[in-house]
């Protein structure tokens, strides 16, 4: 008697984070996969990424994690669950590249580049068998149901048994992640949010001379707040358009939603957060009254130029100088933005495949056997080690979602098959 062997073709589209989140799963599961990338290497944004160090998690607990998703969180708990900070620790350290907590929490692996984990993650892959395809590109069906894919020698029908789309949103189009999906599967009848931009810079009315001199200056050490909503701390930059920055980007969705209601929002840059505005007060009075701004804020606070130059820029007016509203203006620079920088230019997107066109697996309903993961869907989180949980989790669960489909659609067709 012939030994029956099920070893089903999977093609994944989409060799970043998720895509090889999901190629990992189905390989170990003895699956044929086929990773189809339309750039020239795999994980691009991913080494883009790594480029300041690349920060893997975050070891916060797994309710404040969590919470960090918003809306999406009760859709990505269950992938979140599955593989979660301790997970990612443990596979990095897998591929030999162990790891360390920050200061500030985040989990960054020692060599502090992305370069080493992808590396050993593709040969890890490429050991198990994985097609590893670059400039391929998906070019969704034909009337048969057969996926279509170009490549250099030109466009090809393949019949495979389930497939894993993971192309990534639609920022960083020269990284390969360029949205170009979206009007495909909506022809195919699958909802899509519009794509907006998350974690990203947004507009102001800088004038001339301040952009000039100061376009690319950091704003070290700074509390952002937005104006009757939340507030954080961290740094930010001043760049030819408006602002950006870590702290910028923590509060972006609040301030694009504030700004799609009311067009626009007003930011308040507290200069000095570690001092009450009263010891600000005491210190600017014992400069002499006789000093310029520049020099009472350079004295009594050691304010940079920036800083002292936002003072100007900002607000509805010129910086008092009673000691008492000054410290107050330092306490609050009034800054006001009118839109998002340009989407491209996001770290990441908000927006893609909603979430009741999926399946709790995340099978896209309406398409048997096409399930989607990663920045795709229509989730957003901030920096510091949530996008790439998120995509690697996403991508997994997709993977494990396939294979179960898989398994069913087994014994659908041969239903004496062990």
């Amino acid at each position: 008697m012939t030994e029956f062997v099920f070893r089903p073709h999977v093609a994944v589209i989409g060799g970043g984070p998720a895509g090889l989140a999901a190629a990992e799963i189905l390989s170990e599961r003895g699956c044929a996969v086929s990773v189809v990338e339309q750039m020239p290497t795999m994980g691009r944004k991913l080494l883009m990424a790594g480029r300041g160090g690349l920060n893997l998690t975050h070891s916060e607990d797994a309710a404040a994690f969590a919470a960090r998703y918003g809306a999406a969180r009760p859709m990505m708990q269950a992938a979140l669950s599955a593989f979660g900070p301790a997970d990612m620790v443990k596979w990095a350290e897998g591929l030999g590249q162990p790891c360390f907590t920050g200061s500030s929490g985040r989990v960054f692996p020692r060599a502090m580049k992305a370069s080493p984990l992808l590396r050993a993650w593709l040969e890890r892959l490429a050991a198990r068998g994985v097609r590893l395809l670059t400039r391929h590109r998906w070019l969704g069906w034909d009337e048969t149901g057969r996926l279509r894919v170009s490549g250099p020698g030109g466009a090809v029908s393949w019949r495979v048994d389930a497939t894993v789309l993971a192309i990534g949103g639609a920022s960083w189009a020269r990284l390969g992640s360029d949205g170009a999906w979206r009007e495909r599967l909506e022809g195919l009848g699958v909802d899509v949010t519009p794509f907006a931009p998350a974690n990203c810079g947004f507009v102001t009315g800088w004038s001339p001379s301040f952009c000039e001199r100061f376009a690319g200056t950091p704003l070290r050490g700074i509390g952002l707040a937005l104006e009757d909503g939340p507030s954080v701390r961290g740094e930010a930059v001043v760049t030819g358009t408006g602002i950006e920055g870590g702290a910028v980007y923590a509060l972006s969705a609040a301030i694009r939603e504030r700004i799609a209601r009311t067009g626009h929002a007003r930011l308040l840059i507290d200069l000095r957060p570690a001092l009450e505005q009263a010891e600000i007060a005491t210190r600017i009075a014992r400069v002499r009254a006789r000093e310029s701004l520049s020099n009472t804020l350079r004295k009594a606070l050691k304010l940079s130029p920036v800083a002292v130059a936002l003072m100007r820029e900002g607000g509805d007016g010129p910086p008092p100088r009673a000691p008492q509203a000054l410290a107050a203006r330092v306490k609050g620079v009034p800054v006001d933005v009118t839109a998002p920088a340009a989407l491209d230019r996001a770290i990441s997107v908000a927006g893609g495949i909603a979430w009741p066109a999926l399946d709790a697996h995340f099978m896209i309903r309406g398409l048997p056997g096409v399930f989607a993961a990663g920045e795709m869907l229509d989730w957003e989180a901030p920096t510091g080690g949530y996008l790439l949980q998120g995509c690697m989790a996403t991508g997994r669960m997709a993977g494990e979602g396939a294979w179960a489909w898989l398994q069913d659609s087994r014994r659908e067709r041969y239903p004496s098959a062990p």
